[in-house]
């Protein structure tokens, strides 16, 4: 029987070092090494991008996104604004608030939080 073990979550951008540089420094993500692909350690998750001249591998209309977990999402989204990234706006949820917005190349990101 095949084995089946965790790699990694990983978004195509056409533009590496301006992915890298709003991941970096408009998230605060970690950059844990960098080849072909970019490589983040979000809390023990390994979260890649790719570079990719195919615009058919660029914001797809699958169902996975990347999620993360902020203490307090009016704050977040404001220091967003203060960066030039825009997010939408703030929906209440049964057990917390949650908002997304688009990286350089379109990738939708989320933001939750928790009651």
């Amino acid at each position: 029987m095949a084995r089946f073990h965790f790699d990694c979550v990983f978004y195509y951008v056409r533009d590496i070092e301006k992915a890298i540089s709003f991941y970096s420094e408009v998230l605060s993500l970690r950059l844990t090494s960098r080849d072909v692909v970019a490589r983040f350690d979000i809390d023990g998750v390994l979260f890649e991008l790719i570079p990719t001249r195919d615009e058919g591998k660029l914001r797809g209309d699958g169902n996975a996104r990347l999620c993360l977990k902020v203490d307090d999402i009016d704050d977040t989204v404001q220091y967003l604004k203060t960066k030039g990234t825009h997010a939408d706006e703030i929906q209440k949820v049964e057990n917390g608030k949650l908002t997304s917005f688009e990286d350089p190349d379109g990738n939708e990101v989320y933001l939750w939080q928790y009651d």
